[in-house]
């Protein structure tokens, strides 16, 4: 449980730091982020395979790359829910999903290293 929500405040975070760089991308609070970070996980654990099955003749023949717009998509899609995370635009969701992604990554991996050297 405690590393579930571990995750989520990083993907918060992670939200908040694209909202900050990137134009496109805005989040209201860090609560609108918390509740955004926690519908996209939903969203990416349930409609992403599914849309990576219906996908896979494009994802085979583009080597993989397509799944970046299908990350694209679920992005975009949490943002017009009206969750506190707005995305104006798909080069803006397909940039956003993208920095998500390595900022998530790196945050991730920068507790994982804390979690170690405190163990």
């Amino acid at each position: 449980m405690l590393n579930f929500l571990i995750r989520l405040v990083v993907n918060a975070v992670a939200l908040i730091i694209v909202a900050y760089v990137l134009p496109g991308v805005h989040v209201a609070t860090f609560t609108g982020a918390l509740v955004s970070a926690l519908i996209l996980g939903i969203v990416n654990a349930v409609l992403r395979p599914i849309l990576v099955i219906l996908t896979l003749p494009i994802v085979l023949l583009t080597l993989g790359l397509f799944t970046l717009v299908i990350n694209a998509i679920t992005f975009y899609l949490v943002g017009h829910l009206g969750l506190g995370l707005t995305v104006h635009g798909f080069g803006s969701a397909f940039l956003g999903a993208l920095i998500l992604s390595i900022v998530s990554f790196v945050l991730s991996s920068l507790v994982r290293a804390a979690e170690g050297t405190a163990a």
